[in-house]
């Protein structure tokens, strides 16, 4: 198959404990160099905590494997400093459509309004993004990649947890005093503790066929419900950097996956979907089945899943590789305040608290479109066929079509991180932070480039007036005005304002992960310093 894109090898390096009786010591050891691992590890650099991280190959993903990156990821993404590479060379989109045989039912846009830096999802296929956190985490002196490092063996402790290690000149030992497994679906982590997954496997096959086209698609997404060419089954279409196009074909659980990834029988089926005068060439062909499920818990000690191995969706909905960014988004902050000592260490309970009902979510809606995708009963069936049917010509059955419920942001709803209050506003304690066109001394930018680089944030509107107390240490402020004259950004579109329903005076307190900690009509020190403490999950 030919390849669009050629994947960089890492060099292996001698780690200094080869040859030695004592194991290694290190604070943060992280388990796999996939997108999440890569991104937990940046995270922590950024905020001054070094870590190591092992992988037991020497490259990035092959294939395109995820390819869908949420706003709510390249929101984080640019917090990190890659928000740009992903807009400069992925595929923006925001529309979908959904078709029924050949006719439209339905068609969405994710995001209607302006004034956002990012849009509603860029496509990019998943070893770019890992190229560019590879080389993020390199710059940054922190992250100690170890290349062709294979754990063999865990033993958790209430210290830690102690990695037998394996590589191309021998074996050493590292003791972690927190071990972050980001090791996949296949967790070595897992296993070695013998945890097991909740959920189900759904008993249907999907082939995956990314192809080298130039078609004249639209950048959007497209699904289609017994088309023509693939009659009784469902396909997906998508769009990706370098003329290259993901295409997932529905197959049935009695498929022969090996059967089903031989190139002729590929090239088959997107003839017979493209037509006879559209020329392309496989470059990357996979077949997956459907699994809901996830760990009963994500913490266990010192060791802490995220990602692929804390939980599983289906890719229809973007939900798992977003939703894995999201988990290193929540944990790296806290980890490095308990490493500070700006926190204890039952913070990181806070972890499963936030990062299991966001994994619920996804794991619902998820379960939602494959029950709809593929119906498990006579009953099922009907409903489904009933709807495409009606969705022709009535509009109120098009939203019940479910060709899968794309990634959205979590909202920690009851996390014990909040202060109550504002719980009726449009972002309150919990939600994650809107993003809104500003001035900065005259220059364009954007409100979420200010939030979370360095810690917490006052976020207060300023009127006229003066804009209010300062805040207590270690929480910085950051002023937005109505007008020229007051604060240091200014709300030229009314846009912040409104999107965080702030009126002259109110402030907003936003963790390091730009999700809202507390809300005030009339912010003082005490109260600021009492939802920040509560934020680190210090006792009142």
């Amino acid at each position: 198959m030919p390849a669009t894109y050629q994947n960089p090898r890492y060099a292996w390096r001698r780690p200094d404990a080869l040859g030695r009786a004592a194991a290694e010591e290190a604070a943060v050891v992280i388990l796999g160099g996939g997108v999440v691992g890569l991104t937990l590890a940046l995270d922590l650099a950024r905020r001054g905590t070094p870590s190591i991280l092992l992988d037991d190959d020497d490259t990035v993903s092959l294939g395109s494997r995820a390819i869908c990156w949420a706003k709510r990821t390249l929101e984080i993404m640019g917090r990190l400093g890659l928000g740009r590479r992903f807009l400069e060379k992925g595929v923006r989109w925001g529309q979908g459509r959904v078709y029924v045989q050949d006719r439209e039912a339905y068609a969405f846009d994710l995001l209607p309004e302006q004034g956002h830096e990012y849009p509603a999802f860029v496509n990019l296929q998943q070893y770019y993004a890992e190229e560019w956190l590879v080389e993020a985490c390199a710059a940054t002196g922190l992250v100690d990649l170890r290349w062709r490092n294979r754990v063999t063996g865990l033993e958790n402790r209430a210290d830690g947890a102690l990695l037998s290690i394996e590589t191309p000149d021998g074996a050493y030992r590292l003791h972690a005093q927190w071990l972050l497994a980001c090791d996949g679906a296949r967790s070595t982590a897992r296993q070695a503790l013998g945890l097991p997954f909740l959920g189900q496997v759904f008993r249907d096959r999907f082939l995956i066929a990314d192809i080298v086209m130039r078609g004249d698609f639209p950048a959007e997404r497209r699904f289609w419900f017994d088309p023509p060419f693939h009659p009784g089954q469902s396909v997906l279409l998508h769009k990706q950097p370098d003329d290259v196009w993901r295409i997932d074909f529905q197959l049935g659980w009695d498929a022969d996956p090996e059967t089903e990834k031989q190139p002729e029988k590929v090239r088959a089926r997107v003839a017979a979907m493209l037509g006879p005068d559209i020329p392309f060439a496989l470059e990357w062909v996979s077949v997956y089945t459907f699994r809901c499920r996830r760990l009963e818990r994500f913490r266990h000690g010192r060791t802490i899943f995220l990602g692929d191995s804390a939980h599983q969706v289906s890719p229809f909905g973007a939900r798992g590789g977003n939703g894995g960014v999201q988990d290193a988004d929540n944990l790296g902050w806290k980890l490095a305040a308990v490493l500070g000592g700006a926190a204890p260490e039952t913070l990181l309970d806070s972890y499963d608290a936030e990062r299991i009902p966001a994994a619920e979510e996804n794991i619902l809606n998820s379960t939602r479109s494959t029950d709809f995708i593929t119906p498990k009963n006579e009953a099922a069936r009907a409903y489904r066929d009933a709807v495409l049917a009606l969705s022709a010509k009535h509009a109120l059955a098009r939203p019940l079509v479910n060709s899968g419920r794309l990634s959205r942001p979590a909202v920690l709803r009851g996390s014990p991180l909040n202060t109550r209050g504002g719980e009726a506003t449009r972002l309150p304690p919990g939600a994650p932070a809107a993003d809104a066109p500003v001035l900065d001394r005259g220059r364009p930018d954007w409100l979420l480039r200010h939030l979370g680089q360095d810690g917490f944030t006052l976020l207060a509107l300023a009127g006229t007036g003066a804009p209010g107390p300062a805040p207590p240490p270690g929480v910085a402020r950051l002023v937005v005005g109505e007008t020229e004259t007051t604060g240091a950004l200014l709300d030229h579109a009314g846009l912040v304002a409104a999107r965080w329903d702030l009126a002259p005076g109110q402030a907003v307190l936003l963790r390091p992960d730009q999700h809202v900690a507390a809300r005030f009509d009339r912010p003082d020190p005490a109260a600021i310093a009492a939802a920040r403490d509560r934020a680190l999950g210090k006792p009142a």
